[in-house]
């Protein structure tokens, strides 16, 4: 077996008391950099994908239609529906407003990590700690995303902190600012509560006084006890996670190499040992001496006590759970990456203390390689294809075929959702199957017309526009299946359009003479079941 040769970081203590009041200004530069990062292309080449188009929706609802709607759909991110409710009333509806609060909360959140970091280890260590938060591509991906896990992930790093403050100087206020935040955490994204596993592994791993933990069993149950109420309204709503599949190979691949990453870098920490920084000219060497664990007034916790269970724990969690019934998503955890960000930091400080070379340079050095590592990765990111749909993109291409009178049908009905975001791409079309607006019957996608009346319907009309999914999944409901049924018994296809995870079908009536095309660009149908 190989032996790999760990490298050490000086202990937070030996980091000089005069210095500490510049650790925000060590963080200023990691936020800066994920602010600039989260502003890079943040239209995505003018996209949105399906998650977005729901909080849009919801957003653009009034606060009685959203709390109509939370009673029977979504009830989990009713939070952050009504936050950006509120985001769209004063800022305005537009792509950089949906995803702006994303952008500042994963830059606010870099910030808290380099301040973790700091008090952990040190002020350079802090510095790589939020350098590495910044480009990691998790990170970044759902900083341009309308949907709460940024916001998530800035207020589990806040409880990192915390925790931290809290186990080293006791007081009521620190503990009680803690469990407010887990709480608020779970109140945006109720599985975010799997931090408590971590934090609970880091008590176990620092062996604070007894009040310490009784003081952190109490906040974590307040918060636990506070989400509650979400967690049982958003059982009754299971439905909303039936389409989760088993885990695939792919993402558990990736979970493992994250994991792994981590311990690599947890490998190349040394806690407790103290490794001499070259002496600058004028100040005084410090006598190495050994800092106890315990000081009066609590508990000094490493940074991998804090790092490794947090990178390592929720996701195992979640994995272990869906064991049972399918629930784990990659977004469901993003903020376990804090963990790895933390260890990548310490790891890089370590790495420099050890050449004896200096730890700001060699940090900055070892980032700027990863940032033109990752330019791929980080550009790839901020295209309209890294993401499964766009409905913007769908509306252009409906806009683009259409009739006024044509009827439109929606396979499967969620995908009525470019109706929702763009509805001028629709005007002159009727709805053939809905029956209910979303907002009146409280969903997302409102509520169709049985088989049989869909079927009445489409055999009325002459042309139906037809918004599916790429690659035309089989039907699931008896409703598609009917739709299906009268398009391929009474309809020809003439056109279809695909682009960025989504299809646009035009069907004429068989035997119409009028030709295929919008008007004034008539063509033969063709047979049915013949591409054009």
């Amino acid at each position: 077996m190989f032996r790999t040769r760990a490298f050490a970081i000086p202990p937070r203590a030996e980091v000089p008391s005069g210095t500490r009041h510049r650790a925000g200004w060590v963080a200023a530069g990691p936020a800066a950099l994920t602010l600039l990062l989260g502003l890079w292309g943040i239209t995505r080449e003018n996209s949105m994908w399906r998650d977005e188009a729901a909080t849009w929706e919801a957003a653009h609802r009034t606060i009685p239609e959203t709390v109509h709607m939370l009673d029977r759909i979504d009830v989990v991110h009713g939070l952050y529906y009504l936050f950006m409710h509120g985001v769209f009333a004063i800022a305005g509806d537009s792509l950089v407003t949906l995803r702006l609060p994303s952008v500042l909360a994963m830059a606010g959140a870099a910030a808290l990590v380099s301040l973790l970091g700091s008090r952990l280890a040190g002020r350079c260590t802090g510095l790589a700690c939020g350098l590495a938060f910044a480009l990691i591509p998790a990170f970044q991906q759902y900083a341009q995303e309308g949907r709460p896990y940024a916001l998530v992930t800035a207020c589990t790093a806040l409880a990192c902190l915390l925790l931290v403050a809290a186990v080293e100087s006791p007081g009521a206020g620190r503990w009680t600012a803690y469990g407010v935040t887990v709480l608020v955490a779970a109140l945006l994204n109720w599985f975010s509560l799997l931090m408590l596993c971590a934090h609970a592994a880091t008590i176990v791993l620092g062996r604070p006084p007894r009040g310490t933990v009784v003081r952190w069993g109490i906040a974590s149950s307040c918060a636990v006890i506070g989400t509650l109420p979400l967690v049982v309204a958003s059982g009754t709503q299971s439905q909303q996670v039936a389409w989760i599949r088993p885990v695939s190979p792919s993402t558990l691949y990736g979970l493992l190499l994250t994991l792994a990453a981590g311990a690599l870098c947890a490998g190349a920490i040394r806690p407790g040992e103290r490794l001499r920084t070259p002496i600058r000219p004028g100040e005084r060497r410090r006598t190495p001496r050994r800092t106890p664990r315990r000081t009066p007034r609590g508990t000094r916790l490493p940074l991998t006590a804090v790092a490794l269970p947090l990178l390592v724990l929720p996701p195992l969690v979640l994995l272990a759970a869906s064991l049972a019934h399918p629930v784990y998503l990659t977004r469901y955890v993003l903020f376990h990456h804090i963990g790895l960000a933390l260890l990548i930091g310490g790891a890089c400080h370590a790495l420099a203390l050890r050449l004896r070379a200096s730890p700001r340079r060699t940090i900055v050095g070892v980032m700027a390689l990863a940032f033109a590592g990752l330019l791929p990765v980080q550009l790839s990111l901020r295209s309209a294809n890294s993401r499964v749909d766009d409905v913007l993109a769908t509306a252009e291409s409906v806009a683009a075929v259409r009739e006024t009178g044509d009827a439109v049908l929606y396979i499967p009905a969620a995908r009525r959702d470019t109706a929702l975001v763009s509805p001028t791409a629709f005007t002159g079309t009727r709805d053939l199957a809905l029956v209910r607006s979303p907002a009146e019957s409280g969903t997302l996608g409102g509520v169709e017309r049985g088989p049989e009346q869909i079927a009445a319907a489409m055999r009325a009309v002459r042309r139906i526009v037809v918004v599916s999914d790429a690659g035309a999944p089989p039907a699931t409901t008896d409703r598609d299946r009917a739709k299906q049924r009268v398009l391929k018994a009474y309809f020809v296809r003439c056109s279809a359009t695909t682009a960025r995870g989504r299809q646009v079908t035009v069907y004429l009536r068989r035997h119409d003479r009028g030709g295929c095309g919008p008007a004034g660009r008539g063509t033969e149908p063709p047979h049915a079941g013949q591409r054009p």
